[in-house]
């Protein structure tokens, strides 16, 4: 506490000093405002409204001291606030964003107000000490310059009466704050903070925003199409997003990605206004869309602990076209029913059902959930994975605490304790579903006791005892798009550190092995491949009415099969004979006998036909063609020849190949002059099946008279045999 002589000495010197304090006075949020300090002009205070709101967000989040070390004693009771600007999202942003702000500060601000005499001195109510402790970081925030207000603002007395002693203290906490800067040795009280606070809030800063298209509304390539009829360009990755572009992520086809500076603009277009673009934290994809590659069709899902109701939307949106219903309980205000039923309308939701029970209350045999087939369970954690604490609690309507334990950069461990043992009792009561074939567990946290501990140990004390197979841990049905992504899965979890581009991310996926005696149908298994979007542009529908009646012919002749096999073989043997006997009674030598070459019959003025063995005979080289064959016609010159064959002995006709001269066609050209284009040659070639003939011969091709045979002629055409004979 400052003597009354240096109380003195500073009154005397006030305006000197209070020029060179407030020089060193620079905002405790260093790292948002060299960020923003393109064109943003300085900051000129918060409306009344906000300081309220503010001050009973911090009376309930505030970090309690033991008796023995309380500096400044504060209210249970909360300040009277506006009923309009309370339910104001802008005005809730900007109270949690100062409430959060005070908080990482409390100690030194609280320093500072015993320092510069207004405690214990002033006889201020304690449930007033609030809102003096968040208008104060407010006030060394604007380097202690007065506060502008607009003249249509309604202003509270509470606020006026806080500022107005503020003001008439200004120049002892511009005082007060340099030598709290001196004493730890930094350049502001931003690097006061710990480490990992301020990493949190350099990574916060930076973070892009992501947003899911609504493809009940729009497709993705309109939605292409209308952001560059705005300007905007796309760009391949993430990491070249800048200025008006975007990129699509590369987990999640329908999720796009924008920089954090082009949010207000954003917001103002149709198709954020229309639903058609929604912002949402991409934990919260990830999650639906590993729920989506597990589905078959027509099966439910059940949703636990979804936080914004954007995830039930989107997970709506994604089985729209399944015939799938989307469970979500714990819905237990009857009052809320009629903004999310038009929330849902608005979106082009149709299949979402609430249930008011809790979880924990829902038997796994209720008939209701007897379709569902997957579990999405988002339980609540520590979040530490998240860099924007307040963003997240306004979107997915997290717990008031993550702040406190942001403000300290940890999470306590008896609360770590408490988390993990409600993550493992959920987890547990998702595993009794007996007709669910899959859970999908998803954290926001970076501890081990709240991820990998509680899925282990839900698979090492499941219950074995019932006739459904045991669930396993299965590996990530996300995409991997880079060589840190494998190496982070390798153990079968999917993981995303906290970073400049991604919040952080655990995500689990237990399935159950697999009976060997189920089958699965064609039907799931093309459900399950436009899940992972192998089917683009295919459309799955049922089974049309033929197609059932092949399926029931299919199973006739199956069972038919058995009864007729008899009958065909006997019908085989009975053609073997009959063949046996027409050979040979057509093999009798005739009167005209030549002499050929042993390995080819040539025939001559009869029709060419193509002679395969038959499937059915015994022998393969029976030919299917004698059966109805009667014995060769004599004409006025001999047209076959057959080599002389013994009477008890059948031979098998072979095919052979008939190689004809080249013919020309004439061209129409004028006479007197040769046409430059080369005379065109058509070999004609019967090709009867490849038998094993040795004794090729390499055999020029028949040319024009007085012409040289060409050489360059291809292989299977100088390969063949001895057509002249």
């Amino acid at each position: 506490m400052l003597q009354s002589s240096e109380l003195q000495f500073l009154d005397e010197n006030s305006t000197e000093e209070l020029s060179q304090l407030a020089t060193l006075a620079l905002s405790g949020d260093e790292a948002s405002s060299e960020n923003n300090s393109g064109g943003i002009p300085e900051k000129t205070g918060y409306p009344d409204p906000v300081y309220i709101m503010a001050a009973n967000i911090f009376q309930g989040i505030r970090v309690e001291k033991s008796p023995e070390k309380v500096l400044i004693k504060y209210g249970n009771e909360p300040l009277r606030s506006l009923p309009d600007e309370s339910e104001d999202e802008f005005f809730q942003r900007l109270s949690y964003e100062l409430a959060f702000s005070t908080l990482k500060y409390q100690d030194i601000l609280e320093t500072l107000l015993i320092d510069s005499c207004i405690f214990p001195s002033t006889a201020i109510p304690d449930h007033l000490s609030s809102l003096i402790i968040v208008m104060l970081y407010d006030f060394q925030d604007r380097k202690f310059q007065a506060r502008l207000l607009s003249d249509n603002e309604e202003s509270i007395a509470e606020v006026q009466e806080v500022e107005n002693l503020l003001n008439s203290f200004k120049t002892k906490l511009a005082a007060s704050l340099a030598r709290c800067r001196i004493k730890h040795d930094a350049l502001s009280i931003y690097h006061i903070l710990p480490e990992t606070v301020r990493n949190q809030e350099l990574r916060a800063s930076t973070l892009p925003l992501y947003a899911w298209i609504n493809t009940c509304k729009i497709s993705p390539e309109e939605v292409y199409h209308s952001l560059k009829k705005k300007g905007y360009s796309k760009v391949k990755s993430v990491l070249h997003i800048g200025g008006k572009a975007f990129a699509v992520d590369q987990h999640c086809y329908d999720v796009l990605i924008f920089p954090s500076h082009l949010k207000s603009d954003l917001l103002n277009i149709d198709l954020f206004k229309d639903y058609k673009l929604i912002f949402q934290d991409k934990s919260r994809s990830l999650a639906v869309h590993s729920v989506k590659a597990l589905l078959n069709m027509d099966d439910d899902i059940l949703m636990v602990n979804t936080g914004s109701w954007y995830t039930v939307a989107h997970m709506s949106i994604l089985t729209n076209n399944n015939n799938s219903k989307v469970f979500v309980c714990g819905v237990q205000s009857q009052a809320k029913h009629p903004d999310l039923k038009n929330l849902f309308i608005n979106m082009g939701c149709k299949n979402i059902e609430i249930l008011r029970e809790t979880f924990l209350n829902i038997e796994s045999k209720d008939t209701r959930l007897q379709k569902v087939k997957a579990i999405l369970l988002l339980p609540r954690c520590s979040g530490l994975g998240i860099s924007n604490p307040v963003e997240f609690i306004l979107n997915e309507h997290g717990d008031t605490d993550l702040l406190k334990d942001f403000s300290q950069g940890g999470t306590s461990e008896d609360k770590l304790h408490v988390l993990a043992q409600q993550q493992y009792v959920q987890l547990t009561h998702a595993m009794k579903f007996t007709k669910a074939q899959a859970v999908v567990y998803c954290t926001c946290s970076v501890y081990p006791e709240e991820n990998e501990a509680v899925i282990k140990k839900a698979l090492e004390f499941q219950d074995h005892g019932t006739k459904v197979q045991p669930y396993r841990l299965s590996p990530p049905v996300l995409p991997l798009c880079s060589s840190q992504e494998i190496h982070l899965t390798a153990d079968k979890f999917f993981r995303m550190e906290p970073s400049e581009l991604t919040n952080g991310c655990f995500l689990s996926v237990l399935t159950r092995e697999r009976d060997p005696s189920e089958t699965v149908s064609v039907k799931d298994v093309l459900a399950r491949a436009a899940a992972k979007g192998l089917l683009e542009g295919i459309e799955l529908g049922k089974s049309s009415k033929r197609e059932k009646k092949k399926k029931k012919s299919r199973t006739l002749l199956q069972k038919a099969s058995a009864t007729d096999s008899n009958h065909i073989q006997a019908k085989i043997a009975e053609f073997l004979n009959r063949e046996t006997n027409t050979s040979a009674n057509w093999s009798q030598p005739s009167t005209t006998k030549t002499s050929l070459p042993p390995k080819s019959t040539i025939q001559v003025g009869s029709s060419t036909q193509v002679r395969r063995p038959s499937k059915t005979a015994t022998n393969p080289l029976v030919p299917t063609l004698l059966k109805n064959t009667s014995p060769p016609r004599t004409y006025g010159r001999p047209t076959n020849f057959a080599r002389p064959r013994p009477e008890d002995r059948m031979v098998v006709l072979k095919p052979v190949e008939i190689v004809l001269p080249p013919v020309t066609f004439p061209f129409s050209t004028p006479q007197g002059i040769r046409p430059q284009i080369p005379t065109q040659h058509f070999f004609c070639r019967w090709v009867g099946p490849k038998i094993v003939v040795p004794g090729y011969l390499s055999v020029p091709s028949i040319s024009k008279k007085g012409e040289k045979p060409k050489e360059n002629l291809p292989s299977s055409l100088l390969r063949h045999r001895r057509p002249w004979l």
